[in-house]
């Protein structure tokens, strides 16, 4: 542990973890302990361990299961799956077991959607659960066996790609081959390459990378930092982890390039603890690239220069993708976003200029300068070359991972993945759109993008479609399908229900905004909404996309307000009149217990 001699506020989370493995939680005397080795005081550190969804004040098993409950799961059978867990271990969800031995717990997506029901036990992956399963598991576990040894190996299926010559990711690529290029070019070159490809963020933001990397490097300062964002939490999307687990050269190749380029002597993978099983494979290879000489000090290059990365935990935030939180959980402290006084590449990790990449931004670099850009810009479309990898998941035939160019009509996807009978889509997760039919004509790519907010400009789903039929989807990684057996009031509320429990609570119009929104999905649901629901819900959504201080908040309300304008007649059909009348009412529904409680009188007199 680190003592008070050497404090180094970025190692929190690490010295958290460790008394976490050791003793299922962190408990009053841990916490004194720590808060007098990082000087600090104990209400702080209180705030930081309960900020995060894996740390726990009490204890929670020797085996911490956690199971996901995203709607994906719960349609592949998550229900029958918690009632096993539940009958086996002999507890309810969100306990421990008398023994101390298990607990049990629910969790957002854990990035195996195309292998549902899954869980994690103590951060081992199980994945296609079923209940015999799960009592296999329980029954292996009590008799001593290890998650390690008993836990699945998720691989997901790469289910299409480009032909080889217009593939980026998933084809065949030796290792250290992209570093060559640091004898051939100096770093303003590379930054000029990338500036060219038209590479964006491919986090969701689709900030030109090029640019930031210029940006950064024009920043005065003897140290910088280059971070990768591997806190792949959208609901729905794998893509990251699958390029983590098949081609992880490209990530850290493409981290070493991007050092070279900004002229960074520091890098981290900041890694969301929903994959902490990657990170000893990640660690071994990243000993490998040091031992050749590609990390550390005096790396071989036209202007020989030092890096090295190292990989820092995440704990179970979604609100750790946004790169300001995301810096703040890396410095030890609660992972809340910050104001934009100034932008990570002026002052970023300990207030230096920062580059915050995502996972398959910087494993396309490595590609693009060994395959060369005139190649790369022959791929995809004009605004957007290049290809995307899309995560797929829900009631499709081939759920798994698909390598697309841009520019791929969503109906030809469609087909591809083999969706049949779609009612609605959650493009790019739930902080993305909600896609009906009328959008299935568009193509996926960044051609003549329109504002956030042009769906409040149409009166009806006609109109939308005969307009949206050239414009562009920009495509995060999440495609989640739901078929017409699926109801959307249940959709939007698994939603909903995610984002009260995401935002980190740091402005009013996130925090108490979405909370409001559930409240009116909820009196929807009961029968009890009224027309003027609708337009509250419209009207709040413009306060907190237009208040939120990051992308949760401004993005929380996009994929309900699709589904309302999409989907006149599901809502229309559920709300009332305005009247005292409440339809939703069943008066046999409300005196049932009354009518237990006479019925058992009544035969204990007889």
């Amino acid at each position: 542990m680190i003592t008070a001699n050497n404090l180094d506020r970025s190692k929190l989370m690490d010295v958290i973890w460790d008394i976490q493995r050791k003793k299922n939680h962190i408990g009053h005397d841990d916490i004194t302990k720590i808060a007098q080795q990082f000087d600090m005081s104990r209400m702080e550190l209180e705030g930081i361990v309960t900020f995060y969804h894996f740390y726990h004040r009490i204890p929670s098993g020797k085996f911490t299961i956690y199971l996901n409950d995203s709607i994906v799961s719960e349609h592949s059978g998550r229900p029958e799956v918690l009632e096993a867990f539940e009958k086996s271990l002999g507890i309810k969800l969100g306990r421990i077991s008398a023994d101390g031995l298990f607990g049990l717990y629910k969790t957002p997506c854990i990035g195996l959607s195309d292998q549902e029901p899954s869980c994690l036990i103590n951060f081992k992956p199980f994945t296609n659960l079923t209940p015999e399963k799960v009592y296999d598991i329980v029954e292996q576990l009590r008799n001593g066996a290890k998650p390690s040894k008993i836990c699945d190996h998720p691989e997901t299926n790469v289910r299409y790609t480009p032909e080889p010559e217009r593939t980026i990711f998933f084809k065949p690529y030796d290792r250290f081959t992209s570093l060559t290029k640091l004898n051939e070019y100096e770093p303003f070159e590379i930054i000029e390459i990338i500036k060219n490809s038209k590479l964006t963020g491919r986090g969701g933001a689709f900030f030109p990378t090029g640019l930031k990397w210029q940006f950064c490097r024009q920043n005065e300062g003897p140290i910088k930092y280059l971070i990768c964002n591997a806190d792949e939490g959208e609901p729905g999307t794998f893509k990251d982890r699958v390029l983590m687990q098949q081609h992880p050269e490209l990530l850290i190749e493409g981290m070493i390039l991007g050092a070279y380029a900004i002229g960074a002597a520091q890098g981290a993978i900041y890694l969301r603890a929903e994959y902490m099983y990657l990170r000893k494979s990640l660690e071994t290879l990243l000993q490998t690239y040091r031992e050749q000489g590609y990390l550390g000090r005096n790396i071989r290059a036209k202007r020989p220069f030092d890096f090295d990365i190292y990989i820092h935990m995440g704990a179970g935030a979604y609100v750790c993708g946004e790169e300001t939180a995301l810096i703040h959980s890396m410095e030890g402290k609660r992972g809340e976003p910050s104001t934009k006084e100034y932008f990570p590449v002026e002052r970023g990790f300990n207030n230096r200029p920062t580059v915050v990449n995502n996972v398959e931004t910087l494993s396309a670099v490595p590609r693009i300068l060994m395959m060369g850009l005139d190649k790369y810009l022959e791929l995809g479309t004009e605004k957007t070359p290049g290809t995307k990898l899309l995560s797929v998941s829900g009631d499709c035939e081939l759920p798994g991972l698909y390598e697309i160019e841009w520019g791929m009509k969503l109906r030809d996807f469609l087909e591809l993945i083999g969706a049949k009978d779609t009612k609605f889509i959650l493009f790019n997760g739930y902080a993305g759109e909600c896609l009906s039919e009328v959008d299935f004509d568009r193509e996926i790519s960044g051609e003549n993008l329109l504002a956030d907010d042009v769906l409040f400009h149409f009166k009806n789903p006609i109109e939308y479609a005969q307009k949206m039929s050239g414009i562009g989807l920009r495509a995060g990684g999440s495609v989640m399908i739901f078929n017409k057996s699926r109801d959307v009031l249940n959709v939007m509320k698994n939603v909903a229900d995610f984002f009260v429990d995401e935002s980190c609570g740091i402005c009013v119009p996130c925090r108490t905004g979405n909370f409001l929104l559930n409240k009116k999905i909820d009196r929807i649901k009961l029968g009890h909404g009224e027309e003027r629901d609708l337009e509250e819900i419209k009207e709040w959504s413009k306060i907190i996309k237009t208040t939120s201080r990051c992308g949760l908040g401004k993005m929380s309300s996009t994929a309900l307000n699709d589904a309302i304008f999409k989907f006149p007649d599901v809502f229309g059909t559920v709300l009332s009149e305005n009247t005292d009348f409440n339809k939703a009412f069943n008066l046999k529904d409300a005196t049932v217990d009354y009518d237990r409680i006479i019925n058992e009188m009544t035969s204990d007199y007889e």
